[in-house]
């Protein structure tokens, strides 16, 4: 056999690649290669296995986050709005900022505030 184009050998090889994989399909279909078969089921399985191990690591590692992500803004929803109300009662009822009493009020929060966030950035790193 021939192919238009090609080199006398091309057939030959074409010919000889065809057998091969005939043979090979007569082989798995009368179950020939039943402990080839096995062994691929095996090592898929435990690749299989293995990745959804991983894959439940990586959503363990994200609820982890978020939970803490979570925590960190209900700690900061609960511990900064009384400051805040502190100062600006405080500064209302003075009337003024420029006073002495007005700036160690907001040096306070300010410094406050500042400790605060250093916590929670110590913690958070820390913890993960």
């Amino acid at each position: 056999m021939r192919i238009p184009g090609g080199a006398p050998g091309d057939a030959q090889a074409g010919a000889n690649a065809g057998a091969s994989a005939h043979h090979d399909l007569v082989e798995a279909l009368s179950g020939l290669q039943a402990n080839r078969t096995c062994a691929v089921a095996h090592q898929t399985r435990r690749v299989v296995i293995a990745s959804a191990g991983v894959m439940q690591e990586q959503k363990a590692g994200r609820r982890k986050c978020n939970s803490l992500v979570l925590a960190a803004g209900i700690v900061i929803l609960l511990l900064l709005p009384a400051p805040i109300w502190w100062v600006v009662n405080t500064l209302l009822e003075e009337h003024r900022l420029a006073g002495l009493t007005g700036q160690a009020i907001l040096l306070i929060f300010f410094m406050s505030a500042a400790l605060l966030a250093a916590v929670l950035a110590g913690w958070m790193r820390k913890s993960s």
